[in-house]
Order: structure tokens, then sequence, then C-alpha cells
């Protein structure tokens, strides 16, 4: 007979093999790295550009917000919380942040609103499905300063349509002189924007809703707004409440360059969000301090509201 050895370590690589194997489902769950440093570097490079761009500028924040600096770093007095009662004793800083409430709302629930409605109209159609598509989605690729000034020339004084299609029903729009006129082109301009990121996101959600479950509401209910109302739009309240947080933040941080190229050369007396206003006294105003104090403000506010959006509106959202 003859004795056929194995190499030392064969038999736990073949043991090691064949626990692999015999369990696909558990390996395909589980990745093992052999080294546990290793993990840590794959999250390096991330964990890096978060660092950078979001903890060390937050620091900095937080830290000038006590201080009154000079602009061109020659010193800087300590001065505790004097820069976050002057923001929040301020009659204009409370007035603009009634308009960035107001914008905020309008934005989301505009943006929110259409998206759903085109993506649903989007979903019926049959014949030139992917030109209609293609015709709504294109709008996302115009970047934020091109959507501003497509906005101002829509709006303008001299060859704007829309103040040609106002002036027709007896309104006088001066876009960049009146406040809320305005302030009506910034909202419009800004959901014109976004409801493309919308659109793209209803649209998916939609069409992941499996036919068996659209057939099953078309015989319980034969009203077309009650069966997408009881049926259809429970399925799509993940993709709603995670659209709600996007659009929430849209409407106050990414709308900074469609207000900036609407106002920037415009009187002092038009609409501006918070966001605006730090840049506008950190960058022309020199007040480094209180610019600080008012973005931690914004900071804290935006954190409370994701809270709270977590907390009671997440309870909703049924994700199986």
């Amino acid at each position: 007979m003859t004795d056929v050895t194995q190499p030392p370590g064969a038999a736990a690589t073949l043991r090691r093999w064949w626990q692999r194997t015999s369990r696909p489902a558990e390996a395909a769950k589980r990745v093992q790295f052999d080294r546990p440093l290793l993990p840590w570097l794959f999250l390096m490079p991330q964990l890096a550009v978060i660092f950078v761009f979001f903890y060390w500028p937050s620091v900095q924040a937080i830290t000038s917000s006590f201080y009154l600096e000079d602009p061109f770093g020659f010193g800087a007095s300590f001065v505790g919380l004097d820069n976050y009662r002057d923001a929040l004793g301020s009659a204009e800083y409370r007035r603009i942040a009634g308009f960035t409430a107001l914008f905020t709302a309008l934005v989301t629930a505009l943006s929110l609103g259409l998206g759903l409605l085109f993506a649903v109209k989007a979903d019926k159609v049959i014949r030139g499905r992917s030109t209609y598509r293609t015709a709504l989605i294109s709008v996302y690729a115009v970047a934020p300063p091109v959507a501003g000034l497509m906005g101002m020339m829509l709006f303008d004084q001299h060859i704007g349509p829309f103040v040609t299609l106002a002036a027709k029903f007896g309104w006088t729009m001066q876009v960049g002189i009146n406040y809320w006129d305005t302030a009506f082109a910034m909202i419009l301009v800004s959901v014109w924007k976004q409801v493309p990121y919308n659109f793209i996101f209803f649209l998916s959600g939609l069409q992941g809703i499996p036919a068996s479950v659209r057939e099953a509401a078309v015989i319980d209910c034969k009203n077309g707004f009650t069966r997408f109302r009881t049926a259809i739009l429970p399925l799509l309240a993940p993709t709603a409440f995670f659209l709600l947080i996007i659009n929430i933040t849209y409407a106050l941080f990414d709308t900074f360059a469609v207000i900036d190229v609407m106002v920037k050369d415009k009187p002092a007396n038009n609409p501006i969000t918070l966001v605006y206003k730090v840049y506008n006294d950190g960058f022309r105003g020199n007040d480094i301090g209180g610019s600080a104090a008012q973005s931690v403000i914004l900071m804290v506010v935006v954190l409370v509201l994701t809270l709270v959006q977590f907390r009671w509106l997440e309870r909703r959202v049924h994700y199986g």
C-alpha cells in the first residue's frame, strides 16, 4: 500500500477551504481581512476628506465665533458669547431667518411635489418615453450659477419673457428692485433646478413597484387618486423621506450660487438666506467672528431639524 502524505499545513488549508465552500451564504455576508489594519487603510481616504473638509472647518468656525478677529489675521480678542448675542438680538438677522424658513419650505414642497407629479406622468408614458425623461432630467446638468444667470435673463426688465407675461396680467415685475418679486424669482429658479433630481428618484421608486401590487390596487380601488394615496405613495415613503432631507439641505445651502447671481449687484433691500448672510458678513463685511457665530447657529439648526425628522417622521416610513 502506498503511503500518501500531505505537506505541512495542507490539512488546515483543506479544512478552511471546505468551511468556506460549504457555507457560501455566510461567506457572502461577511468579509474577513487577514490584517486588522487593512479595513482602516481602505477607509483612510474618505476619513481624510471628512476631517479636512468638515471636522476641521467646523472646529475652526466654533473657535472663531468666540473671538473678535482682525480680517487680515493680525490679532484676535476673546469676546465670549457676544457674537451670538449680536446675531440673535439683531432684527435684521431675525427677518432673514424668517425668510429663510419660508424659502426653504416653499422650495422643498414645490420641488418634491412637481418631481413626484412628473415622475407619475412619465411612468405612464408609452410613446416617446425616453425623450420625455431626458428632457426632464437634462436640467439637472445645469450648474447653479448658470441656472441663476438663466433666471436673470428670464426675469430681465427688458427682454425677460416672464416679465412680459406678468405685465399682461397687470403685474409690474421688478426683479432685483422689489423685495417680493425677487423672492418669487429666486424660489422659481431654485425649484426649477431641483425638480429633475427628485424626478429621477421618484421615477426609480415607481419602477421598482411590482406589477402585481399595481394590479391588486386597481382591483381594490377604482379611483386613481385614492389608489395612488393608499397603495403607491406608502411604497414611496423611503424615497420621499430621503428626498425630504436632501431638499431641505439643498434649499438651505446649495441655493447659494443662485441667490448670489440674482442679488449680487442689486440694491441692498433684496431677500437673502442665512447662508448668504454668513458670506456677506464674513467676506464683504470682514466680520469673521460674527459670521462664524452665524454659521454655528445655522449648523445647530440643521442638526436639530435633521434629528427631528429622523425621530418623528421616520416612524411612519416602512422599508419593507
